[in-house]
Order: C-alpha cells, then structure tokens, then sequence
C-alpha cells in the first residue's frame, strides 16, 4: 500500500496528493477490483442467489454483513439456474 505511492510520485509523476492515488495505483486497483467482483458473483450463483446481490454491499454494515453469511453458506446441492453445483460428483 505504501510502495504504490511511492512509485507514482517518484517514476511516473502522477501522484495526486490530495486523493493518494496515481497512475499505477488506479491500474492495480482496477485490475484488482474486476476479477474480485467475478468471483463474488460466481459465489452467489453457487449459493443459488443473482448476482445483483452483490449491490447489497453498498448499505453500510449491514450489507458488508451479509455478503459475508452468503459467502459462508454451502452451495446449494445438485444444478440451479445457473449450472452444476462446482462441488458434486
């Protein structure tokens, strides 16, 4: 977290100081962010949910709460509406 900064400030110069984000830093973040999301849908389909769930997350607290109980949960056994459960034989 503190390299990132460092790199944009010093190499590529595009270190906004205000937000404490810069080139670099923006490409990371993105290229982070993306694949996260895909893998948090895929998630909630295994559980048998839409992936429009995910969006719950922007209520405070209490959406971060339960994207983490849905996380937890087992996969729903057999197919759903989304495919084969990844788990079964």
């Amino acid at each position: 977290a503190i390299v990132q900064p460092y790199l944009d400030a010093k190499f590529t110069g595009t270190l906004d100081e205000d937000m404490g984000i810069g080139l670099l830093s923006g490409i990371y973040t993105l290229a982070a962010i993306i694949p996260s999301i895909g893998v948090s849908i895929r998630r909630l389909h295994d559980i048998g949910r839409t992936g429009w769930w995910i969006l719950i997350g922007f209520v405070p607290l209490i959406g971060s709460i339960v994207l983490l109980v849905f996380a937890l949960l087992d996969s729903q056994p057999g197919d759903n509406q989304y495919g084969a459960n990844p788990k079964g034989v």
